[in-house]
């Protein structure tokens, strides 16, 4: 198994039907790399590359990260 170091990892778990994930680039212009639709209890590990420099997430969620644990979509 690879290891992620220096990597930056997030856990995403859905709390309801549809919560959308959207993998960000950084540069001159903002695009989207990578978009994830998850059901209620799903869970999404994420880490940030030399290509995703930004999550960006919808609905409610449960968000973990370094920094500890918040939650969105109020």
């Amino acid at each position: 198994m690879q290891e992620m170091t220096g990597q930056e990892s997030i856990v995403v778990k859905a709390l309801e039907e549809g919560v959308t994930v959207i993998g960000l680039t950084r540069g001159k212009e903002t695009t989207i790399q990578h978009t994830e639709k998850l059901d209620s209890g799903e869970v999404w590990i994420s880490q940030f590359t030399e290509h995703v420099s930004a999550v960006k997430i919808r609905g409610k969620a449960e968000i973990l990260t370094k920094c500890g644990k918040i939650q969105s979509g109020g």
